[in-house]
């Protein structure tokens, strides 16, 4: 019988962490571990709409990341380029509206090309699970780039609301719930302004072995917290 939880997070965001050494563990090569992962991200994100869960967020690819061995670096782009340039791609063939945050100048031409192409086709996919990746992504990063947006258009002062209209996600609720899983527990440099009042969780799972029960943990964690906002219920 299927598990009908009392609260459901609107937007989940993940911190696909673990799969350097889920590989090593099994004697594989780093970039095992991230062909792996990109696995566990299709079954995570079929969990969320199944879970009927409206927003996913996944950090992929930070701005930290670039001090990367340039051999995993071009692995990790080839595999994003492997299942999103296609034309009949994943995100495509499930009528998922698919997002990307971050700063997309630095990608190889195709893979730009790919990903834009993709937001693109399924922009119209509306009552759906919205998926977004973060690529070349940074917390801090985000936030002064839009006060520079800010200093731009030549606004003087600004409220908290006005200004998450010049970050990222602009398009996008904030956070209910962050997930960082392989046990480890810091948020590096993930969403920083969004996750002001977000719910973490950290489990010790691998990411390449998450699954449709791991979704299922997370919600059952978060109808355990209780949500003041600062105040007092």
């Amino acid at each position: 019988m299927s598990t009908v939880y009392k609260k459901i997070p609107e937007h989940i965001a993940f911190i696909m962490d673990g799969n350097g050494r889920w590989a090593n563990k099994r004697g594989l090569p780093r970039l095992a571990g991230h062909a792996e992962g990109v696995m566990a991200l299709k079954r995570t994100i079929l969990a969320c709409k199944k879970l009927n869960i409206k927003y996913a967020t996944f950090y992929a690819f930070s701005t930290e990341n670039w001090k990367r061995d340039k051999k995993e670096v071009d692995g990790i782009f080839n595999l994003l380029k492997k299942y999103i340039a296609k034309k009949d791609n994943f995100f495509i063939k499930k009528k998922i509206k698919f997002n990307v945050i971050g700063v997309l100048d630095p990608f190889p031409d195709d893979l730009r090309t790919a990903l834009i192409d993709t937001i693109e086709r399924t922009k119209d996919f509306d009552d759906t699970l919205v998926v977004t990746i973060a690529l070349n992504y940074g917390g801090r990063d985000e936030i002064v780039r839009a006060v520079n947006k800010v200093i731009q258009s030549g606004v003087e002062k600004i409220t908290e609301k006005e200004f998450a209209s010049f970050l990222d996600t602009k398009m996008l609720p904030d956070p209910d719930l962050i997930v960082r899983t392989s046990g480890e527990e810091r948020l590096s440099n993930f969403l920083l302004y969004q996750l002001a009042y977000s719910e973490l969780y950290f489990p010790t799972t691998y990411w390449p072995e998450f699954n449709e029960k791991e979704v299922k943990k997370c919600l059952e964690a978060y109808e355990k917290r209780e949500r003041k906002y600062g105040g007092v219920k």
